[in-house]
C-alpha cells in the first residue's frame, strides 16, 4: 500500500473523531434558542361580546418571511376575535420586497381596520416600512420618529449597478395625489441601468397606488422612492403623508375613535376605540422558529454544518451522529434559503468549493484543489445573499472564519500527507523488501520461510538451513529472493 493510502487512513481517523464533537457543539449552541420555542404564545379566544379588544402587533427589525407570517396570523386572529382595530407598532430599517408585498396584501385584504403606528420615539419606518404606513387604514407616528427612504436596494447580482440612485433633480412641485406618476424615467441615474430603472419605477408606481387608495400625498411617495427622501413626524403630518401624531397608545386610540375608514370590499367602518382594552399578540413558537432559521447567518451555518456533517459520515461510515445532524441541518438550511433572496451563483460556488475540498483529501494535488476550494467557498459566501437589504447579509467575520477553517483543514490534510511520506511502508508488496524471515523447511525442490505470519517459497544463491534468518531482497511472482543474515 502506498504512502498516500497511509495518509488517507490518518485523515479518516481524524475525521472519525471530529464530526461527532463538531455536530454536537453546533446543535448545543442552537438548543437554547430552540428551547424558547416550546412555549407558545397565549391565544385570544373570541368571547360572547360583540367586539373584542384592540390587538397590538409589534414589528421590530428587518422585515422578512417571519414578519409576513406573523402579520398574517395576527390579522386572522383579529378577525376571529372581532377586534375593532389592529395596531401595528412599527420600527424597521427596511426588509425584503417579497415579504413587504405579502404584508401589504394582508393589510389591504383585512376585514379589520389596521393602524400602523411608527413608535416609540426614535423609531423609524424606512424603506419597506414606508409601504406599510401607506397601506394602512390609519397612519400614525410618534414624536421623534421618521419615515421614508423607500428607494429599492439594487440586487447584488447586477455587476456595476449603483447602490442607490442619486437625487440629482430639484424637488418637484406638489401635485395632485390622484395624478399619474411622472413619466420622466431619467429621475434615476444613470439612465443606462435598465434594471435599476425598472425596480425604481415599479416601486414608485406601487407606493403611489397605495397613496391614491388611502388619499395620501402621492407626490411625496414618488419622491421617497426616486430620491430617497425622508420626513419627520411633524413634516409627514403637514404634507398629508400620515393621519395623526400620537405619543402613546392610549392617545392613539382616543384620536382614531369615531374615524371612518374604507375596507377592501368598499364598505365603510367607523372606529370605536374610546377606552377599549388592548391585547398584545406575541409571536408563537412557529413564527419564532421561522424567524431564527431565516436569519441569513443561521441559514448559512446550518448549510455549512449540513455539508460537513454529511461529508464526515460518508468518509467515516457507521458513526451515525454526523450524518443525522448533517441531514437535519442541511434540510433546515435549504428551507431557509428558499425563503430568502439567494444567488444561485453563490450556491454553486459553495458546492464547488466543497467538492474541491473533498478532492483535496482524496487526490494528491499539493494543495491546489484545497486553495481553489477555499476561494470558491469565500466567493460563494459573499454572493450568497442576493440583496443588500439591512439585516439580510452574512457577516464578513463569519465568512472569514469559514475561510480560515477551510484553510486549516487544507493545511492539516497536507501535513498528514507529508508526514505519511516519511513513514516506512507497512503493507503491500513494497513492505516485503528488506523484511526478515525464518526458514521453516529446506527440501530438494523448494525452501519455505515464515514471513508476516505467512508461508512463502524462497530462492537463495547461498545454501540455507532450517531455523536460519534471511532477508528478502526481491520478488518474482509468488517466490521471494532472499539472502542469509548469518553464515
Amino acid at each position: 500500500m502506498t504512502s498516500f493510502h497511509t495518509a488517507q487512513v490518518a485523515i479518516d481517523s481524524f475525521f472519525r473523531s471530529v464530526p461527532a464533537m463538531a455536530c454536537c457543539l453546533a446543535w448545543a449552541a442552537l438548543l437554547p434558542s430552540l428551547g424558547a420555542f416550546a412555549q407558545s404564545a397565549p391565544q385570544v379566544t373570541p368571547g360572547d361580546a360583540p367586539a373584542g379588544p384592540v390587538l397590538l402587533l409589534q414589528v421590530t427589525g428587518p422585515i422578512g418571511p417571519a414578519t409576513a407570517d406573523s402579520m398574517a396570523r395576527g390579522l386572522r386572529q383579529a378577525t376571529q376575535t372581532r377586534a375593532p382595530l389592529v395596531v401595528v407598532q412599527l420600527d424597521t430599517p427596511g426588509g425584503l420586497d417579497t415579504s413587504t408585498r405579502q404584508i401589504v396584501k394582508s393589510i389591504l385584504a383585512s376585514t379589520v381596520p389596521v393602524a400602523v403606528w411608527v413608535a416609540p420615539s426614535g423609531a423609524r419606518a424606512a424603506s419597506a416600512g414606508a409601504y406599510l404606513v401607506y397601506a394602512s387604514h390609519v397612519a400614525a407616528m410618534a414624536p421623534g420618529t421618521n419615515l421614508g427612504a423607500a428607494t429599492p436596494v439594487v440586487m447584488g447580482g447586477l455587476p456595476g449597478a449603483p447602490s442607490a440612485p442619486a437625487p440629482t433633480e430639484p424637488a418637484r412641485p406638489p401635485q395632485d395625489p390622484d395624478s399619474a406618476a411622472p413619466e420622466d424615467s431619467g429621475a434615476v441615474r444613470p439612465a443606462t441601468e435598465a434594471m435599476t430603472r425598472k425596480m425604481v419605477n415599479d416601486s414608485a408606481a406601487y407606493l403611489r397606488a397605495l397613496a391614491q387608495m388611502r388619499g395620501r400625498n402621492g407626490d411625496w411617495a414618488d419622491r421617497a422612492v426616486r430620491d430617497g427622501v425622508s420626513l419627520s413626524a411633524q413634516e409627514a403630518m403637514r404634507q398629508r403623508v400620515i393621519d395623526l401624531i400620537a405619543p402613546d397608545l392610549p392617545t392613539l386610540l382616543a384620536q382614531v375613535h369615531g374615524r371612518t375608514v374604507q375596507l377592501h370590499d368598499g364598505t365603510t367602518h367607523t372606529l370605536s376605540t374610546q377606552g377599549a382594552s388592548v391585547v398584545s399578540l406575541e409571536t408563537d413558537w412557529r413564527t419564532r422558529l421561522l424567524n431564527l432559521i431565516t436569519d441569513p447567518t443561521v441559514a448559512y451555518l446550518l448549510l455549512m454544518l449540513g455539508i460537513y456533517g454529511i461529508y464526515f459520515e460518508l468518509t467515516s461510515p457507521g458513526f451515525g451522529v454526523p450524518g443525522v445532524a448533517g441531514a437535519i441541518s442541511l434540510l433546515l438550511g435549504l428551507f431557509a434559503l428558499q425563503m430568502l433572496p439567494v444567488s444561485y451563483a453563490g450556491v454553486a460556488l459553495i458546492v464547488l468549493g466543497f467538492a474541491l475540498l473533498v478532492a483535496e483529501a482524496l487526490v494528491p494535488s499539493f494543495g491546489a484543489l484545497g486553495i481553489g476550494g477555499t476561494v470558491a467557498f469565500v466567493m460563494g459566501s459573499i454572493m450568497l445573499m442576493d440583496t443588500d437589504t439591512p439585516g439580510f447579509g452574512i457577516p464578513v467575520g463569519l465568512i472569514a472564519g469559514v475561510a480560515v477553517l477551510n484553510g486549516l483543514l487544507v493545511l492539516l490534510v497536507f501535513r498528514l500527507a507529508l508526514k505519511a511520506r516519511h513513514r516506512p511502508v507497512v503493507s503491500g508488496a513494497e513492505a516485503l523488501l528488506g523484511a526478515t524471515a525464518q526458514v521453516l523447511e529446506v527440501r530438494a525442490h523448494a525452501t519455505w520461510v515464515r514471513l508476516h505470519g505467512e508461508r512463502w517459497r524462497v530462492q537463495s544463491e547461498a545454501p540455507l538451513r532450517r531455523g536460519q534468518q534471511v532477508r528478502v531482497t526481491g520478488r518474482e511472482g509468488l517466490v521471494l529472493l532472499v539472502e542469509p543474515l548469518q553464515a
